[in-house]
């Protein structure tokens, strides 16, 4: 089985500029993202930019680069058109995958332990797709105009902790689906769908300086992630 991880990492950013190679611990964003696959049992490691700063130094720390075009690099563009290029660029020199990881730069807590077990998921529990997230009990409300109302409780009848439905939250961290389902649905996730549950602290995205901040108290609490 050929397993071929996708980390996407445009220039752009409007929360931190060039936040792929913003520095965590010392480290570039990009480091943690590109070590954990590599350090998984996936076989290729592929960064799609349109960034020459962050193309040189994912290839210094072990990737490969697929340069993307400028019309799928700005910030209204979905990620699925992203992966379809890589595919398509892949398959010239003819390797098809048989899965394939979206790895997402803004994860950094996410380690080649946690792909490596999401991996098993899927072969062991036979899901054609397999997502990263984290179990929530959380109430929650929706917004309509100026007024919200309760989605998973009555007000009335608040349930204890014990009670309470859970949930599961995508945490964005990573997202495997079967190739050959990919190239009919173009979407990350798709068919029979499992999730594999990661504690909520590691669950951090980073969007703003704040969550790199977060991050890295996090990191000297865990110690090496």
């Amino acid at each position: 089985m050929k397993t071929l991880s996708i980390i996407p990492a445009r220039g752009g950013s409007k929360g931190i500029p060039l936040k792929n190679l913003v520095l965590l611990n010392g480290k570039p964003l990009l480091y943690y993202t590109v070590t954990a696959s590599l350090k998984s049992k996936i076989d290729r490691t592929i960064v799609t930019t349109d960034d020459d700063k962050i193309a040189k130094y994912a290839k210094k720390i072990g990737a490969e680069v697929i340069i993307r075009p400028k019309n799928l690099s700005n910030n209204v563009i979905q990620i699925e058109p992203a992966m379809e290029h890589v595919l398509k660029q892949l398959e010239k020199e003819r390797y098809i995958p048989d899965n394939v990881v979206l790895l997402q730069n803004t994860s950094p807590l996410r380690n080649n332990f946690h792909i490596d077990k999401a991996l098993n998921l899927l072969k062991n529990q036979k899901f054609d797709s397999v997502f990263s997230g984290f179990q929530s009990h959380y109430l929650l409300w929706k917004r309509k105009n100026n007024t919200v109302f309760p989605i998973n409780y009555s007000p009335q009848k608040r349930p204890n902790r014990q009670n309470m439905k859970t949930y599961v939250i995508e945490n964005g961290a990573i997202y495997i689906t079967k190739n050959q389902l990919f190239q009919k649905t173009k979407c990350r996730i798709s068919g029979k769908i499992g999730a594999y549950l990661m504690p909520e602290e590691l669950s951090i995205q980073i969007d703003r300086m704040y969550d790199v901040i977060m991050a890295e108290e996090i990191m000297s609490r865990y110690g090496k992630i």
